[in-house]
């Protein structure tokens, strides 16, 4: 079960507001006013749109909300210090319609103004992230186009039950995509998000699956023995990495999903779990039990050679890669009957160019966004946990409380 504990850490999970870090000089930062013209206020909206706002690294909007008319052209003179008056307004009738108008607060020019409609209420928080990434794309200011993004996730619901749960990043939006059963590491099988990969424990062998989150469609991948986890795919979906144990020990696998062949990448008597590719998917990145410790190894394709990437830290037992680039989260103390701190660290996979992402509490489950630019996070403190992300260019850190049911496994 070792080799197990290795995967399944855990944590509780209820999104509530969220709680801002911000390191990046403030001047860098546009100053926006956010104006609330709905009929009646909208407070959940209103601090999604200030989150978004925040962590994009573009903008510092305001504390307050100001209240007015959505068509109104007139700046009041005490927001013509801001650069930017973004008004918007909330409508649920027949659905959900979002309006917004960007303008320029020193003359009142119209920048950028657009509406927005769902049929699904629940939705609306996609709504607000698509309004400020497109308002962000107004402006020129670097893509962040990461946070219309689902999140998936796997949570306990009772002993060797779970689901499986589709998010927005804020954790406002949640729908339950599979239930029955134990169904745990979601992995997305695509980057536009259509399909994911799980694991299910329902059968005698666990079995692998990849399902349709539009359609429902389910689709059986592959079954093993002991234990199997999807944990990377390759760019052009036709390659998976796969953690499996048929043998009793865990080793990394790579499947082709053209040809259904299966070739063993690790051979070790120990422990290799989480494999994820580097390099232009010439190498492959894990975690090893090989010096006695959990640590970070890579290995190329094709070869024997095993070399170690990570020379910080005791237990560095979780990591992601984009590019070159790897995250990992290492172990800083060693209680046995306290908790211990684990860190988040940035390196290249080379080993050089490590920097710390944090520095309290236990961080777990790091995951970089599609183009690099973020980092998803679960931060344990004394005060509780959170859903964490860190932006790498303006390191802006973004915390969603959280309490609830245990999360088994993360992906976006």
């Amino acid at each position: 079960m070792r080799y197990i504990l290795l995967l399944l850490l855990t944590l509780n999970l209820f999104a509530v507001d969220a709680t801002l870090t911000i390191e990046k000089d403030v001047e860098a930062r546009s100053r926006i006013a956010l104006v609330d013209g709905s009929a009646l206020p909208q407070p959940k909206l209103s601090a999604i749109l200030r989150s978004d706002l925040k962590i994009s690294g573009h903008f510092l909007p305001d504390s307050t909300i100001h209240k007015g008319a959505f068509g109104e052209r007139f700046i009041p003179p005490a927001l013509k210090s801001k650069e930017y008056l973004l008004r918007y307004r909330l409508s649920q009738t027949k659905g959900v319609k979002l309006e917004v108008r960007l303008q320029r607060a020193s003359d009142g020019t119209i920048l950028f103004k657009k509406h927005y409609a769902i049929g699904d209420r629940r939705k609306t928080p996609f709504l607000v992230h698509k309004a400020v990434s497109d308002i962000n794309d107004a402006l020129k200011y670097p893509d962040i186009s990461w946070i219309n993004r689902y999140v998936v996730y796997a949570r306990y619901t009772l002993p060797r039950k779970s689901e499986i749960v589709l998010a927005d990043y804020t954790f406002n939006y949640q729908k339950v995509i599979i239930r029955g059963g134990l169904n745990l590491f979601p992995k997305w099988a695509d980057k536009a998000q259509k399909s994911f990969y799980y694991t299910s424990y329902r059968g005698v062998l666990p079995t692998l699956y990849r399902v349709n989150i539009y359609t429902g469609a389910k689709q059986r991948v592959v079954a093993s023995e002991g234990m199997l986890v999807c944990t990377d795919v390759s760019r052009d979906g036709s390659r998976l990495l796969l953690t499996m144990a048929p043998n009793g020990q865990a080793d990394i696998y790579e499947l082709n999903l053209r040809t259904h062949a299966k070739k063993r990448i690790t051979k070790f008597s120990g422990i290799d779990v989480g494999g994820k590719y580097i390099n232009n998917e010439s190498q492959v990145l894990f975690v090893s039990s090989r010096l006695g410790y959990a640590n970070i190894f890579k290995k190329p394709l094709g070869s024997s050679a095993v070399s170690q990437v990570v020379h910080h830290g005791r237990n560095n037992n979780a990591c992601d890669t984009h590019g070159n680039q790897i995250v990992y989260s290492s172990r800083e103390s060693n209680h046995a009957f306290a908790s211990n701190t684990f860190n988040l660290y940035l390196s290249l996979a080379n080993g050089s160019g490590t920097r710390p992402l944090t520095t309290t509490g236990a961080n777990q489950f790091p995951r970089f966004s599609t183009d690099g630019s973020v980092i998803l996070f679960i931060k344990h403190t004394q005060r509780g946990s959170a859903i964490g992300y860190t932006n790498l260019m303006s390191r802006q850190s973004l915390l969603f409380p959280i309490s609830g049911r245990k999360i088994q496994s993360i992906d976006w």
